[in-house]
């Protein structure tokens, strides 16, 4: 067998994207318009409430595919940042307080040591928000072991690290290409995009993601670094 034929065509990765955003595209405008039928036929149910709540959970579902597809066109959008001056402390806390109201269960396993003073860094604070989002929910959902999650910040060099020590009770990937891998790992709902986006979104900030497994400990370290733009005096 022709081995070129056997590993099957190297698509670039632009084309990919291309064509997953468009047959996105195509699918939502498809979904649009079957949730505005359903919407046509509950009016005419009358006064049918078992038909009524059919068609209601019918609607959810098509809203739920809709939003699963945006997201998966999001995860493969540029990152475009609008940056603005932010207090690293204040960007710290802000996430930590919607991480905890989304988390409500696993906020209690997380450990913050946060030594950031008064630095600042130039970031687009809702972009950033989804790396540090993607990072937690791996943490929370993956081969999790026993013991606190450590989250710390603090300034080395003017760089702003961030680390987060997740204990694991076994560990096997490589972290060579951590976030180099896109559709590395792909499952139900999860399409490994997650931190080929966070990536991305840290490397336009002028930041870096890395990891390390510590065998000695058991523990997966996923370190953040941005530039520290000023300290405010």
């Amino acid at each position: 067998m022709n081995p070129e034929i056997q590993s099957g065509p190297n698509v670039p990765w632009e084309n990919i994207v291309r064509f997953v955003r468009q047959l996105s595209h195509d699918l939502r405008n498809d979904l649009n318009a079957a949730e505005l039928q359903t919407a046509y036929i509950g009016e005419l149910t009358g006064d049918d409430a078992e038909l009524k709540e059919e068609i209601r959970r019918l609607r959810e579902m098509i809203s739920k595919l809709a939003v699963t597809l945006q997201e998966l066109s999001t995860a493969l959008s540029q990152a475009k940042p609008v940056a603005i001056p932010y207090r690293i402390t204040d960007f710290v806390e802000d996430f930590r307080a919607k991480l905890e109201k989304d988390f409500l269960t696993e906020r209690e396993m997380v450990k913050w040591e946060i030594q950031t003073g008064d630095a600042m860094f130039e970031v687009d604070p809702q972009l950033l928000q989804q790396v540090w989002f993607e990072i937690f929910r791996n943490a929370f959902e993956h081969d999790r072991g026993t013991g606190s999650i450590l989250a710390a910040a603090k300034i080395d060099n003017d760089r702003f690290v961030f680390a987060l020590h997740e204990p694991k009770n076994g560990f096997e990937l490589s972290t060579e290409k951590w976030g180099h891998e896109p559709l590395g790992k792909v499952r139900h709902g999860h399409y490994g995009l997650g931190l080929h986006r966070a990536r991305i979104i840290l490397e336009v900030h002028g930041g870096e993601l890395r990891a390390q497994y510590d065998a000695g400990v058991s523990q997966l370290i996923t370190t953040i670094t941005l530039p520290v733009s000023r300290a405010e005096k």
